[in-house]
């Protein structure tokens, strides 16, 4: 995108996200951070952040805010121009009904179904109506977000799918706006999770697994884990798979590559893992874990010194519907992956030949899988990760963003459909409950656990 004529006002843009930006970062502020900074030739940026960060960096400027106490959020809102924000809580939401800004919804964390999945199947009478309320309160900040948006972005074709379903059960989508436009993409569009424009090279900032591991030698084959582990993937059998491998090629070794271990939908996931690996006396030998959180700027030497990428995921809602973010980072790196089935970017593995497929939970294909990826080695899957990646950086995706950016806001919203449902009783209690400071209704462990992403 080519910078604005010095005579043409730049627009206010505000991203809102509630998970930290900075040097350490999952997938959501990954994903505002990148987009930001494409936009950032054509408009003014502000990215307001659940971390403690402020101040400007890279010409993008960042505003520390709480998530459950947003006042920060008043003045940058009413100065936008345009907001771009995942499903917020209702006092910000009701700031961003009331604004003159073009509001765009994020919809590429299916949040309910993450929710779902991370608090468990809880014991007892009190667990399970915690889960409740946290379920409903995010299905509340959906449909409040599907009725306050202009405009709506998601990653995926499956997603965009979803979310035109529910707006079709909200009553959304009627008559004049499907007359205007029958494939609904001025309304919502896809913008996939990206990549930067240049790959990262061997001698990129920070030390790889290597230099963070010293267990592992010249020799080691690197299968690199590039995410947290979470509650809805699979590292179970990523370590049986792997554990498998080893005997046949006793170089290969799993390396985790960091995560929030001290996070609820982590911690549970991270622990097993290492219980795993030690009872089948993998654990720092074939098995390794990074300590820490390995730093964004820094994870390019990490996939510089790896042999391939592995993700797995259980099947169920949540892993259908999310877009697993660091598998984009192979297309990045020229890293083949191997990956389970059974979401969009596993198909795009397959059909494109970026690497290999297994099925959910299945140890020995998935075994095989990472065999033959390794045995083929980075150079075959180069010319297709190559073309692969032309498509997919940031510049590019964030294509729909500048061209709602640079028009008029619109004079009304899918939420000002004449049959629109309107919120039913008690999401309207909860709604007062909240504003009325019953904040405390959200335990400690919801807050912790209510993320607005991470892949």
């Amino acid at each position: 995108m080519d910078g604005a004529p010095p005579d043409v006002p730049r627009p206010d843009v505000l991203f809102i996200c509630a998970d930290p930006v900075g040097e350490r970062m999952a997938g959501l502020g990954i994903r505002c951070w990148e987009l930001a900074r494409a936009l950032g030739d054509t408009v003014r940026v502000t990215v307001a952040h659940g971390g403690s960060e402020q101040g400007e960096r890279h010409g993008v400027q960042l505003v520390a805010f709480r998530p459950h106490a947003p006042a920060a959020l008043r003045a940058p809102i009413a100065r936008a121009d345009a907001v771009i924000a995942h499903p917020q809580w209702p006092l910000v939401d009701r700031w961003l009904a009331r604004s003159r800004a073009r509001v765009i919804v994020d919809l590429y964390c299916p949040e309910t179904l993450e929710t779902l999945e991370l608090l468990g199947q809880p014991r007892g009478r009190r667990g399970r109506l915690i889960r409740a309320q946290h379920t409903a309160t995010t299905l509340d900040r959906l449909h409040a977000a599907l009725r306050t948006g202009h405009n709506f972005i998601c990653a995926s074709d499956t997603q965009r799918d979803l979310w035109l379903g529910a707006m079709l059960s909200l009553r959304l989508i009627d008559p004049e706006r499907y007359d205007r436009d029958p494939s609904l993409r001025q309304t919502i569009e896809l913008v996939p999770f990206g990549v930067p424009d240049q790959p990262p090279t061997p001698s990129c900032a920070g030390g790889g697994a290597r230099e963070a591991i010293p267990a592992l030698g010249p020799d080691s084959e690197i299968v690199l884990w590039n995410g947290g582990i979470w509650r809805w993937l699979d590292a179970l059998t990523a370590i049986r798979a792997v554990g498998a491998l080893s005997e046949r090629r006793p170089g290969v070794r799993l390396v985790f590559m960091g995560g929030a271990a001290e996070h609820p939908a982590a911690a549970a996931s991270t622990a097993a893992a290492r219980v795993l690996a030690r009872e089948l006396g993998l654990l720092d030998t074939v098995v390794h874990f990074n300590e820490t959180w390995a730093p964004y700027g820094e994870r390019g030497a990490w996939l510089a010194q790896a042999a391939c990428l592995l993700s797995c995921h259980v099947e169920h809602l949540e892993t259908r519907f999310a877009y697993r973010t660091r598998l984009l980072d192979c297309l990045w790196a020229g890293l083949p992956v191997v990956c389970t089935s059974g979401d969009d970017l596993a198909e795009r593995v397959e059909r494109e030949q970026l690497g290999a497929v297994a099925p959910p939970g299945d140890v020995d294909a998935l075994s095989a899988a990472l065999e033959l990826v390794l045995e083929r080695g980075r150079d075959a899957y180069a010319p297709a990760l190559r073309a692969a990646v032309e498509r997919q950086t940031w510049r590019h995706v964030a294509e729909p963003l500048a061209r709602w950016i640079s028009q008029p806001t619109p004079s009304t919203r899918p939420g000002n459909a004449p049959g629109a449902v309107h919120p039913p009783l008690q999401q309207r209690l909860r709604e007062a409950a909240y504003l009325a400071g019953g904040r405390a209704l959200l335990s400690r462990r919801g807050r912790g656990a209510l993320r607005a992403g991470g892949g």
